[in-house]
Protein backbone atom coordinates (compact mmCIF):
# COMPACT_ATOMS: atom_id res chain seq x y z
CA UNK A 1 0.00 0.00 0.00
CA UNK A 2 2.66 2.65 0.64
CA UNK A 3 4.87 1.92 -2.39
CA UNK A 4 1.55 2.39 -4.52
CA UNK A 5 0.91 5.25 -2.66
CA UNK A 6 4.19 6.62 -3.40
CA UNK A 7 3.87 5.40 -7.06
CA UNK A 8 0.85 7.13 -7.60
CA UNK A 9 1.94 10.53 -5.59
CA UNK A 10 4.89 10.76 -8.20
CA UNK A 11 2.94 9.60 -11.08
CA UNK A 12 0.42 12.49 -10.30
CA UNK A 13 3.23 14.85 -9.43
CA UNK A 14 4.66 13.86 -12.99
CA UNK A 15 1.58 14.75 -14.55
CA UNK A 16 1.23 18.30 -13.35
CA UNK A 17 4.65 19.09 -14.33
CA UNK A 18 4.36 17.27 -17.61
CA UNK A 19 0.87 19.78 -18.33
CA UNK A 20 2.66 22.52 -17.45
CA UNK A 21 5.49 22.08 -19.82
CA UNK A 22 2.75 21.04 -22.57
CA UNK A 23 1.31 23.99 -21.90
CA UNK A 24 3.75 26.37 -21.90
CA UNK A 25 5.03 25.08 -25.37
CA UNK A 26 1.62 25.39 -26.65
CA UNK A 27 1.28 29.08 -25.21
CA UNK A 28 4.51 29.97 -26.58
CA UNK A 29 3.80 28.72 -30.05
CA UNK A 30 0.24 30.82 -30.17
CA UNK A 31 1.98 34.03 -29.06
CA UNK A 32 4.42 33.64 -32.19
CA UNK A 33 1.97 32.92 -34.06
CA UNK A 34 0.28 36.04 -33.18
CA UNK A 35 3.40 38.22 -33.49
CA UNK A 36 3.95 36.98 -36.90
CA UNK A 37 0.75 37.84 -38.00
CA UNK A 38 1.14 41.23 -36.35
CA UNK A 39 4.25 41.86 -37.97
CA UNK A 40 2.65 40.99 -41.90
CA UNK A 41 -0.07 43.19 -40.76
CA UNK A 42 1.98 45.81 -39.47
CA UNK A 43 3.99 45.83 -43.32
CA UNK A 44 0.13 45.48 -45.03
CA UNK A 45 -0.93 48.70 -42.78
CA UNK A 46 1.95 50.23 -44.55
CA UNK A 47 1.35 49.15 -48.23
CA UNK A 48 -2.63 50.30 -47.81
CA UNK A 49 -1.63 53.34 -46.46
CA UNK A 50 0.71 54.44 -49.14
CA UNK A 51 -1.60 52.40 -51.97
CA UNK A 52 -4.32 54.58 -50.65
CA UNK A 53 -3.06 58.06 -51.16
CA UNK A 54 -1.01 57.28 -54.32
CA UNK A 55 -4.22 55.54 -55.57
CA UNK A 56 -5.90 58.94 -54.96
CA UNK A 57 -3.00 60.83 -56.52
CA UNK A 58 -4.16 58.25 -59.71
CA UNK A 59 -7.71 59.06 -60.16
CA UNK A 60 -7.66 63.13 -60.56
CA UNK A 61 -4.68 62.24 -62.78
CA UNK A 62 -5.77 63.52 -65.90
CA UNK A 63 -2.99 61.56 -68.84
CA UNK A 64 -0.68 59.10 -68.03
CA UNK A 65 3.11 59.34 -69.05
CA UNK A 66 3.09 56.30 -71.01
CA UNK A 67 0.83 53.68 -72.27
CA UNK A 68 0.62 50.03 -72.99
CA UNK A 69 -2.27 47.97 -74.17
CA UNK A 70 -1.69 44.23 -74.46
CA UNK A 71 -5.10 42.69 -75.99
CA UNK A 72 -6.33 39.37 -77.32
CA UNK A 73 -8.49 39.11 -79.90
CA UNK A 74 -10.66 36.17 -81.59
CA UNK A 75 -13.82 35.71 -83.81
CA UNK A 76 -16.30 33.34 -83.64
CA UNK A 77 -19.27 33.03 -86.44
CA UNK A 78 -22.83 32.09 -85.64
CA UNK A 79 -23.49 29.34 -88.78
CA UNK A 80 -27.27 30.21 -88.49
CA UNK A 81 -27.52 33.35 -88.46
CA UNK A 82 -24.32 34.47 -90.21
CA UNK A 83 -23.44 36.98 -87.24
CA UNK A 84 -19.87 37.35 -86.77
CA UNK A 85 -19.11 38.15 -82.99
CA UNK A 86 -15.51 39.91 -82.07
CA UNK A 87 -14.23 39.50 -78.55
CA UNK A 88 -11.37 41.91 -77.30
CA UNK A 89 -9.67 40.84 -73.97
CA UNK A 90 -6.88 43.64 -73.05
CA UNK A 91 -5.10 44.76 -70.52
CA UNK A 92 -3.78 48.60 -70.32
CA UNK A 93 -0.89 49.76 -68.42
CA UNK A 94 -0.70 53.39 -67.56
CA UNK A 95 2.33 54.89 -65.90
CA UNK A 96 2.19 58.08 -63.68
CA UNK A 97 5.38 59.72 -62.13
CA UNK A 98 3.25 61.00 -59.26
CA UNK A 99 4.56 64.34 -56.74
CA UNK A 100 4.89 62.63 -53.25
CA UNK A 101 6.02 65.77 -50.92
CA UNK A 102 3.05 65.90 -49.84
CA UNK A 103 3.75 62.38 -47.77
CA UNK A 104 6.99 63.86 -46.45
CA UNK A 105 8.83 60.74 -47.21
CA UNK A 106 11.86 62.81 -48.70
CA UNK A 107 11.32 62.19 -52.39
CA UNK A 108 10.02 64.22 -55.03
CA UNK A 109 8.01 61.49 -56.88
CA UNK A 110 7.17 58.48 -56.93
CA UNK A 111 6.74 56.09 -60.35
CA UNK A 112 2.71 53.99 -59.89
CA UNK A 113 1.73 52.07 -62.29
CA UNK A 114 -2.04 51.29 -63.34
CA UNK A 115 -3.69 48.59 -64.30
CA UNK A 116 -7.01 48.18 -66.44
CA UNK A 117 -8.53 45.09 -67.37
CA UNK A 118 -11.37 45.29 -70.21
CA UNK A 119 -13.61 43.12 -71.79
CA UNK A 120 -16.01 43.77 -75.02
CA UNK A 121 -17.51 42.05 -77.46
CA UNK A 122 -18.59 43.38 -81.25
CA UNK A 123 -21.23 42.52 -82.64
CA UNK A 124 -21.85 42.56 -86.54
CA UNK A 125 -24.60 41.33 -88.27
CA UNK A 126 -25.58 40.85 -92.05
CA UNK A 127 -28.74 42.65 -93.48
CA UNK A 128 -30.91 41.39 -96.40
CA UNK A 129 -29.65 43.97 -98.93
CA UNK A 130 -26.20 42.77 -97.95
CA UNK A 131 -25.60 45.79 -95.21
CA UNK A 132 -23.99 45.10 -91.63
CA UNK A 133 -24.83 46.70 -89.13
CA UNK A 134 -22.48 46.97 -85.93
CA UNK A 135 -22.87 46.98 -82.04
CA UNK A 136 -20.39 46.86 -79.29
CA UNK A 137 -20.70 45.75 -75.55
CA UNK A 138 -18.53 46.60 -72.52
CA UNK A 139 -19.12 43.34 -70.68
CA UNK A 140 -16.48 43.47 -67.61
CA UNK A 141 -14.96 46.52 -66.83
CA UNK A 142 -12.74 46.06 -63.59
CA UNK A 143 -9.31 48.05 -62.30
CA UNK A 144 -6.97 45.10 -60.97
CA UNK A 145 -6.15 46.58 -57.82
CA UNK A 146 -4.40 43.56 -56.72
CA UNK A 147 -2.01 43.44 -59.64
CA UNK A 148 -1.17 47.54 -58.82
CA UNK A 149 -1.06 46.72 -54.89
CA UNK A 150 1.50 43.69 -55.81
CA UNK A 151 3.84 45.86 -58.10
CA UNK A 152 3.29 49.00 -55.60
CA UNK A 153 5.16 46.51 -52.91
CA UNK A 154 8.18 46.00 -54.54
CA UNK A 155 9.22 49.63 -54.42
CA UNK A 156 7.56 50.62 -51.08
CA UNK A 157 11.27 50.17 -49.09
CA UNK A 158 12.69 52.76 -51.46
CA UNK A 159 10.08 54.96 -49.68
CA UNK A 160 9.61 53.84 -46.04
CA UNK A 161 13.09 53.70 -45.44
CA UNK A 162 13.67 57.12 -45.62
CA UNK A 163 11.16 57.68 -42.72
CA UNK A 164 11.80 57.03 -38.94
CA UNK A 165 9.91 53.91 -37.09
CA UNK A 166 7.86 56.14 -35.30
CA UNK A 167 6.36 57.87 -38.30
CA UNK A 168 5.66 54.43 -39.18
CA UNK A 169 4.20 52.57 -36.77
CA UNK A 170 2.19 53.98 -33.73
CA UNK A 171 1.55 52.94 -30.71
CA UNK A 172 -2.27 52.09 -31.29
CA UNK A 173 -2.02 49.64 -33.95
CA UNK A 174 0.63 47.70 -32.59
CA UNK A 175 -2.17 47.80 -29.22
CA UNK A 176 -4.60 47.12 -31.35
CA UNK A 177 -3.05 44.18 -33.86
CA UNK A 178 -1.42 42.51 -30.49
CA UNK A 179 -5.21 42.42 -28.49
CA UNK A 180 -6.71 41.55 -31.81
CA UNK A 181 -4.47 38.35 -32.41
CA UNK A 182 -3.99 37.49 -29.19
CA UNK A 183 -7.41 37.27 -28.75
CA UNK A 184 -8.39 35.10 -31.53
CA UNK A 185 -5.83 32.41 -29.60
CA UNK A 186 -7.59 32.53 -26.19
CA UNK A 187 -4.50 34.41 -24.62
CA UNK A 188 -5.75 37.03 -22.05
CA UNK A 189 -2.25 38.40 -20.34
CA UNK A 190 -0.60 41.61 -19.90
CA UNK A 191 1.59 43.02 -22.28
CA UNK A 192 4.42 45.32 -22.87
CA UNK A 193 5.61 46.17 -26.06
CA UNK A 194 8.50 47.86 -27.82
CA UNK A 195 10.30 48.17 -31.25
CA UNK A 196 14.50 47.73 -31.50
CA UNK A 197 16.52 48.93 -34.62
CA UNK A 198 19.67 47.33 -34.76
CA UNK A 199 19.72 46.67 -30.67
CA UNK A 200 18.92 50.27 -30.04
CA UNK A 201 16.13 51.17 -28.52
CA UNK A 202 13.39 53.53 -30.57
CA UNK A 203 10.51 55.59 -29.55
CA UNK A 204 7.97 53.00 -30.20
CA UNK A 205 7.47 51.63 -26.91
CA UNK A 206 5.52 50.71 -23.93
CA UNK A 207 5.65 52.63 -20.23
CA UNK A 208 6.69 49.33 -18.09
CA UNK A 209 8.48 47.73 -21.15
CA UNK A 210 11.70 45.60 -19.83
CA UNK A 211 13.88 43.96 -22.62
CA UNK A 212 15.26 41.29 -19.75
CA UNK A 213 11.80 40.46 -18.75
CA UNK A 214 11.63 36.37 -18.45
CA UNK A 215 8.68 36.31 -20.67
CA UNK A 216 10.15 38.15 -23.57
CA UNK A 217 8.97 37.51 -27.34
CA UNK A 218 10.55 39.02 -30.81
CA UNK A 219 9.33 39.08 -34.18
CA UNK A 220 11.67 41.12 -37.13
CA UNK A 221 9.48 43.88 -38.96
CA UNK A 222 8.99 45.00 -42.37
CA UNK A 223 11.01 41.97 -43.59
CA UNK A 224 12.74 42.33 -47.28
CA UNK A 225 13.20 40.18 -49.96
CA UNK A 226 16.46 39.07 -48.89
CA UNK A 227 14.70 38.17 -45.46
CA UNK A 228 16.46 41.09 -44.14
CA UNK A 229 15.22 43.42 -41.51
CA UNK A 230 16.82 46.13 -38.93
CA UNK A 231 13.48 46.11 -36.81
CA UNK A 232 12.75 43.76 -34.38
CA UNK A 233 9.35 44.09 -31.96
CA UNK A 234 10.03 42.69 -28.39
CA UNK A 235 6.61 41.74 -26.68
CA UNK A 236 6.73 40.58 -22.91
CA UNK A 237 4.30 38.87 -20.94
CA UNK A 238 4.05 39.44 -17.38
CA UNK A 239 1.47 37.04 -16.47
CA UNK A 240 1.77 34.54 -18.89
CA UNK A 241 2.21 31.52 -15.84
CA UNK A 242 -0.76 32.22 -14.38
CA UNK A 243 -2.70 31.65 -17.51
CA UNK A 244 -1.08 28.40 -17.62
CA UNK A 245 -1.84 27.52 -14.36
CA UNK A 246 -5.41 28.45 -14.99
CA UNK A 247 -5.35 26.21 -18.01
CA UNK A 248 -5.14 23.07 -16.03
CA UNK A 249 -6.54 24.31 -12.33
CA UNK A 250 -9.78 22.64 -12.78
CA UNK A 251 -8.07 18.70 -13.85
CA UNK A 252 -4.95 19.79 -11.09
CA UNK A 253 -7.49 20.22 -8.14
CA UNK A 254 -9.20 17.17 -9.07
CA UNK A 255 -6.31 15.26 -9.01
CA UNK A 256 -4.96 16.83 -5.84
CA UNK A 257 -8.65 16.09 -4.04
CA UNK A 258 -8.72 12.63 -5.00
CA UNK A 259 -5.40 11.85 -3.95
CA UNK A 260 -6.06 13.17 -0.88
CA UNK A 261 -8.85 10.67 -0.61
CA UNK A 262 -6.81 8.17 -1.35
CA UNK A 263 -4.28 9.43 1.12
CA UNK A 264 -6.82 9.83 4.08
CA UNK A 265 -8.20 6.15 3.26
CA UNK A 266 -4.43 4.84 3.43
CA UNK A 267 -4.40 6.93 7.12
CA UNK A 268 -7.48 5.24 8.50
CA UNK A 269 -6.68 2.13 7.17
CA UNK A 270 -3.33 1.86 9.06
CA UNK A 271 -5.03 3.57 12.00
CA UNK A 272 -7.70 1.05 12.40
CA UNK A 273 -4.70 -1.50 11.58
CA UNK A 274 -3.26 0.24 14.43
CA UNK A 275 -6.56 0.21 16.68
CA UNK A 276 -7.80 -3.34 16.16
CA UNK A 277 -3.82 -4.10 17.78
CA UNK A 278 -4.48 -2.59 20.56
CA UNK A 279 -8.09 -3.50 21.41
CA UNK A 280 -6.65 -7.06 20.97
CA UNK A 281 -4.14 -6.54 23.43
CA UNK A 282 -6.14 -4.25 25.90
CA UNK A 283 -8.68 -8.01 25.47
CA UNK A 284 -5.75 -9.53 26.34
CA UNK A 285 -5.32 -8.27 29.19
CA UNK A 286 -8.92 -8.08 29.94
CA UNK A 287 -8.96 -11.72 30.30
CA UNK A 288 -5.97 -12.24 32.18
CA UNK A 289 -7.21 -9.84 34.65
CA UNK A 290 -10.69 -11.04 34.78
CA UNK A 291 -9.19 -14.69 35.05
CA UNK A 292 -7.14 -13.75 38.41
CA UNK A 293 -10.02 -11.70 39.68
CA UNK A 294 -12.35 -15.00 39.26
CA UNK A 295 -9.43 -17.31 40.97
CA UNK A 296 -8.62 -15.50 43.97
CA UNK A 297 -12.58 -15.76 45.04
CA UNK A 298 -12.68 -19.08 43.72
CA UNK A 299 -9.82 -20.24 45.64
CA UNK A 300 -11.67 -18.37 48.77
CA UNK A 301 -14.23 -20.25 48.91
CA UNK A 302 -12.23 -23.48 47.98
CA UNK A 303 -11.15 -22.84 51.53
CA UNK A 304 -13.66 -22.12 53.24
CA UNK A 305 -15.46 -25.09 51.84
CA UNK A 306 -12.70 -27.08 53.21
CA UNK A 307 -12.43 -25.53 56.25
CA UNK A 308 -16.14 -26.28 56.67
CA UNK A 309 -15.77 -29.54 56.32
CA UNK A 310 -13.49 -29.86 59.40
CA UNK A 311 -14.71 -31.54 62.56
CA UNK A 312 -13.20 -29.23 64.45
CA UNK A 313 -15.64 -26.24 63.23
CA UNK A 314 -18.74 -28.02 62.98
CA UNK A 315 -19.39 -27.01 66.34
CA UNK A 316 -17.92 -23.88 66.24
CA UNK A 317 -20.87 -21.53 65.49
CA UNK A 318 -18.40 -18.36 65.11
CA UNK A 319 -15.96 -20.11 62.91
CA UNK A 320 -19.13 -21.05 60.40
CA UNK A 321 -20.65 -17.73 60.65
CA UNK A 322 -17.04 -16.27 59.75
CA UNK A 323 -16.28 -18.70 56.66
CA UNK A 324 -20.44 -18.79 55.56
CA UNK A 325 -19.96 -14.79 55.23
CA UNK A 326 -16.74 -15.19 53.46
CA UNK A 327 -17.95 -18.01 51.07
CA UNK A 328 -21.19 -15.16 50.34
CA UNK A 329 -18.86 -12.02 49.63
CA UNK A 330 -16.31 -13.60 47.43
CA UNK A 331 -19.57 -14.61 45.55
CA UNK A 332 -21.11 -11.44 45.43
CA UNK A 333 -17.51 -10.12 44.47
CA UNK A 334 -17.57 -12.38 41.34
CA UNK A 335 -21.09 -12.02 40.66
CA UNK A 336 -20.69 -8.00 40.59
CA UNK A 337 -17.58 -8.35 37.96
CA UNK A 338 -20.02 -10.83 35.73
CA UNK A 339 -22.98 -7.46 36.29
CA UNK A 340 -20.41 -5.25 34.84
CA UNK A 341 -19.71 -7.10 31.99
CA UNK A 342 -22.96 -7.87 30.88
CA UNK A 343 -24.46 -4.34 32.09
CA UNK A 344 -21.86 -3.12 29.20
CA UNK A 345 -22.97 -5.41 26.58
CA UNK A 346 -27.02 -4.52 27.51
CA UNK A 347 -26.07 -0.41 26.74
CA UNK A 348 -23.79 -1.41 23.56
CA UNK A 349 -27.04 -3.51 22.01
CA UNK A 350 -29.25 -0.53 23.87
CA UNK A 351 -31.39 -3.25 25.04
CA UNK A 352 -31.01 -1.73 28.84
CA UNK A 353 -34.62 0.04 29.24
CA UNK A 354 -33.67 2.93 31.37
CA UNK A 355 -36.34 4.75 33.07
CA UNK A 356 -36.32 8.07 33.91
CA UNK A 357 -37.68 10.38 37.00
CA UNK A 358 -37.79 13.68 38.87
CA UNK A 359 -34.53 13.07 41.36
CA UNK A 360 -32.12 15.50 42.78
CA UNK A 361 -28.35 15.59 42.28
CA UNK A 362 -27.28 16.08 45.62
CA UNK A 363 -29.61 13.09 47.01
CA UNK A 364 -27.87 10.67 44.24
CA UNK A 365 -24.41 12.39 45.52
CA UNK A 366 -25.40 11.43 49.35
CA UNK A 367 -26.16 7.93 48.48
CA UNK A 368 -23.01 7.07 46.68
CA UNK A 369 -21.13 8.28 49.62
CA UNK A 370 -22.44 5.55 51.76
CA UNK A 371 -21.82 2.96 49.52
CA UNK A 372 -18.00 4.07 49.35
CA UNK A 373 -17.20 6.19 53.07
CA UNK A 374 -16.22 2.15 55.24
CA UNK A 375 -13.35 2.00 52.63
CA UNK A 376 -12.47 5.49 52.72
CA UNK A 377 -12.16 5.41 56.52
CA UNK A 378 -10.76 1.97 56.59
CA UNK A 379 -7.76 4.05 54.54
CA UNK A 380 -7.93 6.83 56.86
CA UNK A 381 -9.10 9.32 54.45
CA UNK A 382 -12.31 11.61 53.60
CA UNK A 383 -15.03 12.76 51.59
CA UNK A 384 -16.06 15.93 52.09
CA UNK A 385 -19.07 17.55 49.69
CA UNK A 386 -19.21 21.50 48.71
CA UNK A 387 -22.65 21.92 47.71
CA UNK A 388 -23.63 25.65 46.12
CA UNK A 389 -25.67 24.49 43.62
CA UNK A 390 -29.11 25.94 44.44
CA UNK A 391 -31.00 23.98 41.77
CA UNK A 392 -30.18 19.91 41.26
CA UNK A 393 -33.31 18.23 39.83
CA UNK A 394 -32.38 16.82 36.88
CA UNK A 395 -34.26 13.66 34.58
CA UNK A 396 -32.74 10.33 35.44
CA UNK A 397 -32.49 6.67 36.73
CA UNK A 398 -32.01 6.46 40.26
CA UNK A 399 -30.06 3.03 39.83
CA UNK A 400 -27.77 3.72 36.97
CA UNK A 401 -26.71 7.67 38.00
CA UNK A 402 -25.75 6.46 41.71
CA UNK A 403 -23.52 3.79 39.93
CA UNK A 404 -22.27 6.07 38.15
CA UNK A 405 -21.14 8.45 41.09
CA UNK A 406 -20.35 5.52 43.24
CA UNK A 407 -17.81 4.48 39.89
CA UNK A 408 -16.00 7.96 39.73
CA UNK A 409 -15.88 7.79 43.74
CA UNK A 410 -14.21 4.09 43.31
CA UNK A 411 -11.92 5.35 41.02
CA UNK A 412 -10.70 8.00 42.53
CA UNK A 413 -10.52 5.80 45.88
CA UNK A 414 -8.45 3.18 43.93
CA UNK A 415 -6.12 5.73 42.23
CA UNK A 416 -4.96 7.44 45.68
CA UNK A 417 -2.07 6.70 47.71
CA UNK A 418 -2.20 6.23 51.07
CA UNK A 419 -4.87 8.38 52.59
CA UNK A 420 -7.36 9.07 49.99
CA UNK A 421 -9.08 12.74 50.20
CA UNK A 422 -12.12 13.44 47.78
CA UNK A 423 -13.82 16.71 47.48
CA UNK A 424 -17.21 16.77 45.81
CA UNK A 425 -18.50 20.52 44.46
CA UNK A 426 -21.73 21.34 42.66
CA UNK A 427 -22.60 24.22 41.02
CA UNK A 428 -25.00 25.85 38.80
CA UNK A 429 -24.61 27.33 35.17
CA UNK A 430 -27.41 28.42 33.07
CA UNK A 431 -29.90 25.73 32.95
CA UNK A 432 -26.95 23.28 34.01
CA UNK A 433 -25.83 21.86 37.18
CA UNK A 434 -22.11 20.58 37.06
CA UNK A 435 -20.90 17.74 39.72
CA UNK A 436 -17.32 18.08 40.36
CA UNK A 437 -15.34 15.21 42.01
CA UNK A 438 -11.77 15.94 42.63
CA UNK A 439 -9.21 13.57 44.18
CA UNK A 440 -5.38 14.32 45.37
CA UNK A 441 -4.39 11.19 43.76
CA UNK A 442 -1.35 9.75 41.18
CA UNK A 443 -3.16 11.61 38.38
CA UNK A 444 -2.64 10.98 34.85
CA UNK A 445 -1.08 11.45 31.56
CA UNK A 446 -2.62 13.65 28.82
CA UNK A 447 -2.96 10.58 26.70
CA UNK A 448 -4.38 8.39 29.33
CA UNK A 449 -7.15 11.07 29.64
CA UNK A 450 -8.27 10.93 26.22
CA UNK A 451 -8.65 7.17 26.44
CA UNK A 452 -9.84 6.46 29.74
CA UNK A 453 -13.35 6.59 28.79
CA UNK A 454 -12.79 3.13 26.31
CA UNK A 455 -13.81 0.20 27.43
CA UNK A 456 -11.00 -2.20 28.62
CA UNK A 457 -8.58 0.51 28.91
CA UNK A 458 -6.50 0.83 31.69
CA UNK A 459 -3.56 2.87 32.27
CA UNK A 460 -0.32 0.92 33.42
CA UNK A 461 3.27 0.92 33.69
CA UNK A 462 4.97 -1.63 31.44
CA UNK A 463 3.16 -5.20 31.56
CA UNK A 464 2.62 -4.45 35.21
CA UNK A 465 -1.11 -3.09 36.61
CA UNK A 466 -0.83 -1.17 39.61
CA UNK A 467 -4.55 -1.65 40.76
CA UNK A 468 -6.61 -4.25 39.95
CA UNK A 469 -9.70 -3.87 37.61
CA UNK A 470 -11.33 -4.65 33.96
CA UNK A 471 -11.37 -1.36 32.45
CA UNK A 472 -14.93 -1.39 32.66
CA UNK A 473 -16.40 1.28 35.15
CA UNK A 474 -15.82 4.19 33.25
CA UNK A 475 -17.02 3.22 30.04
CA UNK A 476 -20.03 2.34 31.91
CA UNK A 477 -20.09 5.79 33.47
CA UNK A 478 -20.07 6.76 29.43
CA UNK A 479 -22.64 5.03 28.63
CA UNK A 480 -24.84 5.94 31.04
CA UNK A 481 -24.51 9.95 31.11
CA UNK A 482 -24.65 9.79 26.73
CA UNK A 483 -28.39 8.55 27.44
CA UNK A 484 -29.07 10.87 29.74
CA UNK A 485 -27.95 13.45 27.45
CA UNK A 486 -24.88 14.51 29.94
CA UNK A 487 -21.25 15.05 29.36
CA UNK A 488 -18.36 14.33 31.20
CA UNK A 489 -14.58 15.11 31.08
CA UNK A 490 -11.57 15.00 33.18
CA UNK A 491 -8.89 17.25 34.26
CA UNK A 492 -5.64 16.16 35.31
CA UNK A 493 -2.09 16.33 35.98
CA UNK A 494 0.95 13.11 36.75
CA UNK A 495 1.40 13.30 40.60
CA UNK A 496 -1.68 16.25 41.48
CA UNK A 497 -4.83 13.81 41.44
CA UNK A 498 -7.55 14.76 38.70
CA UNK A 499 -11.09 15.93 39.07
CA UNK A 500 -13.69 14.39 36.88
CA UNK A 501 -16.38 17.09 35.97
CA UNK A 502 -19.83 15.65 35.08
CA UNK A 503 -22.58 18.35 33.29
CA UNK A 504 -26.70 17.54 34.01
CA UNK A 505 -29.19 19.66 32.10
CA UNK A 506 -31.71 20.75 34.73
CA UNK A 507 -35.51 20.36 34.98
CA UNK A 508 -38.19 23.32 36.04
Amino acid sequence: MSVSLLGIIFVQGYWINDSIKTKEEQLTLNIKQALISVSRDIKLHEVELYYSAFRELVDNSQEPDNTNIREIIYSRVDDITNEIFIYSNGITEEDYKLSSTFLDIGIDSVLFKKLINRTTTTRITPGVDGSESTSQTITDFRRMDEFERKHFESFIPTISDKIPIHQRVNDALIEKLLNKELKERGIETVFEYAIYSNQLATKVRSNDFELNAPSTYLVPLFVDENENSKYKLFVTFSNSRRQIFSSIIGMTIMSLIFTSVIILAYWNAIRQLIKQRQISQIKTDFINNMTHEFKTPIATINLALDALKNPKVEGNKEFMDRYLKMIREENKRMNAQVENVLRISRLENKSLDLKKERLKIHDLVEDAITHVELLVEDRGGYIKTHFAALKSSVLGNDFHLTNVIVNVLDNAIKYSEGEPKIDVYTENTSNSIILKIRDQGIGMSKAAQKQIFEKFYREHTGNIHNVKGHGLGLAYVKHILDDHQAEIYVESDRGKGSTFILKFQLIS
